[in-house]
């Protein structure tokens, strides 16, 4: 088993943590220096000489980035047994670390998750921007996971070439390697890990806006997409029906223009799904979709609006809030 450190300008408790665990562990530890620069090369010297590894960066690029030398020094070493990833800033106990090591065992073809719990004490953003991209990934894979932020990861030696293949440079990485695990055939465990915050997690890089706006870059991208989408179909759902009186052709009309929209600008900006026999796959599936979420919408504004007797506008804002979800569900899962 490799315990892989991407690490970026740290202090002594890399090596305190190298130490513990060379007291409780024989595995091999590979640390990878993202460009911390002149003042800590001290640091990393020390490590080698407690018996690491170290790769280096010339230049700041990236947790991602980092993660990636790492797997992919280990893949052309023929690691067999797995890797388990760990923070350097002190904030994962060395017995945790073991027993993600532990599960790797176990669990082949699963990626392992050290799950905090997020008791007692927590930094306020911390405890924010997980509530938040758990959501995001719930409702992009429909499977609800406890802590997606996690730096404590375990990987079995057979998903090496993929992780290295996974978009994303910086924290973007992790969470586009959860949205991407189970197309790739990787189921998600979690193992309940203790919630270490140290100075109110004040050595952390994490950037609160730029290294969110990455990670939610995709979501974004579909929020945009699905917006304009929905304001065209809006718009000619209201014309439609002022011209004809008649609800049924103003939905499937309304939605049939939008959809075209939808379709080519997922497909092009915000899922990528390529050309040629690409699109041969994903068209059927979209408009199959699409149908559905046509059938839903009229049955959903039939209640609201003509059973019910809500307004129009409104009952068609809260039936394109619920199926907006359920549509990036299932274009993220089925489509693209």
């Amino acid at each position: 088993m490799t315990i892989l450190i991407p690490s970026y300008e740290p202090d002594q408790r890399l090596l305190a943590l190298i130490r513990n665990l060379k007291e409780v562990s024989d595995a091999s530890i590979l640390v990878v220096d993202d460009g911390s620069g002149e003042n800590y090369r001290d640091i990393f010297e020390s490590a080698r000489q407690e018996g690491c590894t170290v790769l280096s960066h010339r230049v700041n690029q990236g947790k991602g980035s980092a993660l990636k030398t790492g797997f992919d020094y280990v893949r052309r070493k023929g690691e067999k047994d797995g890797v388990v990833c760990a923070d350097s800033d002190g904030q994962h106990l060395p017995g945790d670390i073991l027993r993600i090591a532990e599960a790797v065992r176990e669990h082949r073809s699963h990626i392992v998750l050290g799950s905090r719990q997020f008791t007692g004490k927590v930094p306020l953003r911390s405890r924010f921007g997980n509530s938040v991209t758990r959501m995001v990934y719930a409702t992009a894979t429909g499977r609800p996971i406890q802590d997606t932020q996690t730096g404590l990861r375990g990987y079995s030696s057979d998903m090496l070439e993929w992780l290295c293949e996974v978009p994303g440079e910086r924290f973007e990485y992790e969470m586009n390697m959860l949205l991407e695990a189970p197309e790739a055939g990787y189921e998600l465990v979690e193992v309940p890990i203790e919630t270490v915050y140290l100075e109110e997690n004040k050595s952390s890089h994490f950037r609160p806006l730029a290294d969110s706006a990455r990670i939610y870059f995709p979501f974004l991208k579909f929020c945009t997409s699905s917006g304009f989408a929905a304001l065209l179909d809006f718009s000619l759902l209201i014309a439609l029906q002022w011209l004809t009186s008649n609800l049924l052709v103003s939905v499937i009309a309304a939605r049939l223009f939008s959809s075209v929209f939808n379709f080519t600008v997922n497909r092009r900006f915000v899922f990528s799904a390529g050309e040629g026999s690409a699109i041969r796959k994903s068209l059927p599936r979209y408009f199959s979709l699409v149908v559905v979420i046509l059938l839903l919408n009229y049955a959903i504004l039939h209640v609201l609006y003509e059973s019910i007797g809500i307004p129009l506008v409104p009952a068609k804002l809260a039936t394109e809030a619920f199926l907006f979800l359920f549509s990036y569900g299932m274009q993220r899962k089925f489509v693209y």
